[in-house]
């Protein structure tokens, strides 16, 4: 199961992420997700630190939020990522799409 926490920080807004990203969960994950794609002009932060697995379907909701930032003028960074979360974005090319902190 993923928990997703959404906090306001500075300038930005910071997802933070826990857990395993699985099929199953990506629908609830959207849901919370929904809120990032109400800004403009604000920067998105999806913190990795506690993730644990990412699906194919977590994947395309971050792409899905990317596309949508960038026609909102928003920044999306993704941070905290751990070996193996860095594995899949390297074998996917989202190391090239995403800025990564």
């Amino acid at each position: 199961m993923t928990k997703t926490t959404l906090c306001e920080e500075e300038d930005r807004l910071v997802m933070y992420f826990e857990g395993r990203l699985d099929t199953p969960d990506a629908d609830k994950v959207k849901k919370d997700m929904k809120e990032l794609y109400d800004y403009h002009d604000k920067n998105i932060v999806l913190d990795l630190t506690d993730l644990k697995y990412i699906c194919s379907a977590g994947l395309r909701l971050f792409l899905a939020l990317l596309q949508e930032g960038r026609k909102n003028g928003c920044e999306v960074n993704v941070t905290g990522l751990s070996p193996y979360i860095r594995r899949v974005f390297d074998e996917t090319g989202f190391t090239r799409l995403f800025k990564l902190d």
